[in-house]
């Protein structure tokens, strides 16, 4: 076994712990050599390179798209794999109803006997990495190894990997210890593929000794251990006892005409428009709308008494279909060159095409399984979770303190579910306690028959349903505890982009009109914007949101903003059920507020 040196200088030196570690994975895993990564421009070339020879990475036309590439992954490692994702805390209650557990011990002697010589044939990469700015308060870091040149070049995406987060480890910083093998050792002369995986997965937090263990996948959060696995279920374990937050939000800053800017995390279950709210363009003049994160944002208490936060990744990993010049034209633009996309089509002047980029498809493309595709294919030319993989700095509308080591001060937090009826458009909660639990009892309504019941809700928690790494319960008492850490946490909001009137139709147009939802809210912040009192909170008062300019009518828009207090009140119901399935461990306060909610509805307040 050969061993690129570690990039020691002058400045650090590699520490022992990490060092000793590294030595007994490789002596578990056996692969052929070790390679330290360091982050540079050079070595990302050089692993490109590798992956283009072979045939992970194809080219595309650098006039159409410079220095971007296209990935085809095996047909059976496409997305996360959540019935083989577990999260082993010492004792099966603390990982709650909604993960997946395993006792921890027999669960490392699954993992030793998977792990036994899985790199053979293979290098063994180690990645050092951080969350966060290097040296910011809220930054945590952690080291890979891995025996995927693929997932080497996506860390260096998505995180600040390399040399400067091994020197702050070599300085004391604490460390997660990730480690990922795609599961294929090669024998001596056997030729390898180019998505090498293997059909038995596991991806494995252990929230107690900070932990993560995945084999068999290469894909996505399965094997880019720094995203789900680290920045939210590790992450949540981390704040539950350092007393901060990781959420599965995004992270935007909002300027008004006048110059006031202010900073919003949202929360959003998938297929809610997290991305493309993250990267608005707005239709108010005026207003500007700038980026910070799309996908985790890391919230705590700063030294000025506000809550920050920061977001503790690099780069966007966003899914392809349904992104257009229509959609989201600020990530249209930030793909235009060094993007990785995969599993998208490829067309036939070297470009990469998905369902929804353009009204029309191709005459002729290649899917995303190398395929020749026409419009009457029967499956569609791009996997559905195709992704792109892009650096922040990519955006147009990165904001200049998106990277801030100290992070951002956050002004308000919104909650948003898909629902067809009974939520309004736009609310704000009464008070931190009564958006707890707006955020515990997050859901989306049940679209087709085959999801289960049409019009039932699905809840996802604070959108952290798969990427909670403890009781559910116990997370929803941490946002509570730090809010109330603060004298003044930020307002809480929640809105509702997807509200159908008759017909099914869509009442609110969404996307670049959002912005008058956000100015309304800025509005309130200032106390320049008047509400009416509703029992879901305040809602915008007559002629504070100007509708009839986003082609709303005044018939749609009352329908929009109604409230349903029948109807609300049986849903209550419906929530105090979904409440006793975390029970004893639900936090007073909801309960409290559950309450109060039944209280208002009942008598019409």
């Amino acid at each position: 076994m050969t061993v690129t040196a570690p990039p020691v200088t002058s400045s650090f030196a590699v520490p022992r712990d990490v060092a000793e570690w590294v030595d007994r994975i490789a002596d578990l895993a056996q692969p052929r050599d070790i390679v330290w990564c360091s982050g540079s421009l050079p070595e990302r070339r050089h692993l490109i390179e590798e992956l283009v020879e072979a045939g992970t990475l194809i080219p595309l036309n650098p006039d159409l798209r410079p220095n971007s590439y296209l990935a085809r992954s095996n047909p059976q490692d496409v997305a996360r794999v959540e019935s083989r994702t577990f999260v082993c805390t010492p004792r099966e209650e603390d990982a709650g109803p909604t993960n997946n557990w395993r006792e921890p011990l027999a669960m490392r002697e699954e993992l030793r006997s998977l792990f036994e010589g899985a790199m053979r044939g293979r290098t063994m990469y180690v990645v050092p990495f951080a969350m966060g700015p290097v040296g910011g308060p809220l930054t945590r870091y952690g080291v890979q190894v891995t025996d995927s040149p693929y997932v080497v070049v996506s860390m260096g995406i998505m995180t600040r990997m390399g040399a400067p987060a091994l020197s702050r480890i070599a300085e004391g910083a604490a460390w997660v210890p990730a480690v990922h093998s795609v599961g294929a050792p090669l024998g001596y002369g056997e030729t390898d593929v180019p998505w090498p995986c293997n059909p038995t997965k596991y991806i494995v937090q252990f929230p107690a000794t900070r932990e993560i263990w995945s084999f068999g996948s290469a894909y996505g959060g399965n094997a880019i251990l720094a995203k789900k696995a680290f920045a939210l279920r590790i992450a949540s374990a981390l704040g539950h006892d350092e007393g901060w937050l990781a959420a599965h939000m995004l992270l935007l800053k909002v300027t008004s005409p006048q110059g006031t800017a202010r900073h919003i995390a949202a929360a959003f279950p998938s297929a809610c428009g997290k991305t493309n709210f993250a990267m608005l363009r707005p239709t108010l003049p005026g207003w500007k709308v700038e980026t910070l994160g799309d996908d985790i944002v890391w919230i705590g208490p700063g030294s000025d008494g506000r809550l920050r936060a920061i977001n503790p990744e690099a780069g966007f990993f966003g899914v392809a279909p349904g992104t257009s010049r229509e959609t989201n034209p600020v990530a249209i633009d930030m793909l235009a060159r060094d993007t990785i996309f995969t599993n998208v089509a490829l067309t036939d002047d070297g470009d990469v095409w998905w369902e929804g980029l353009t009204p029309s498809a191709p005459d002729h493309l290649i899917d995303w399984q190398g395929r020749d595709w026409t419009p009457s294919s029967p499956e569609p030319a791009a996997h559905p979770n195709s992704r792109f993989t892009v650096a922040a700095q990519n955006c147009p509308t990165i904001a200049d303190d998106w990277d801030a080591p100290e992070g951002v001060p956050l002004d308000a937090v919104v909650f948003g579910g898909r629902r067809a009826s009974n939520v309004p458009l736009v609310a704000q909660a009464n008070s931190w306690e009564h958006g707890m639990l707006i955020g515990a009892t997050l859901s989306s309504e049940q679209t087709a028959a085959a999801e289960g019941t049409v019009g039932a809700l699905r809840r996802d928690p604070f959108a952290m349903l798969p990427f909670c790494g403890l009781h559910m319960a116990d997370h929803w008492a941490d946002w509570l505890a730090v809010g109330s850490s603060v004298a003044n946490p930020p307002a809480v909001f929640q809105v509702n982009w997807f509200r159908k009137g008759r017909g099914g139709r869509f009442l609110w147009p969404g996307f670049g009109e959002n912005i008058r939802v956000l100015a309304w809210m800025l509005g309130r912040l200032d106390g320049t914007a008047p509400g009416v009192d509703s029992p879901l909170g305040t809602l915008p008062a007559e002629g504070e949101l100007d509708y009839l300019s986003a082609g709303v009518s005044g018939e749609e828009w009352g329908e929009l903003m109604s409230v349903d207090r029948r109807a609300l009140f049986a849903e209550s119901d419906d929530t105090e059920r979904y409440l006793s399935t975390f029970s004893p461990r639900v936090p007073v306060a909801i309960y409290a507020q559950l309450r109060q909610l039944r209280v208002r509805l009942a008598s019409g307040e």
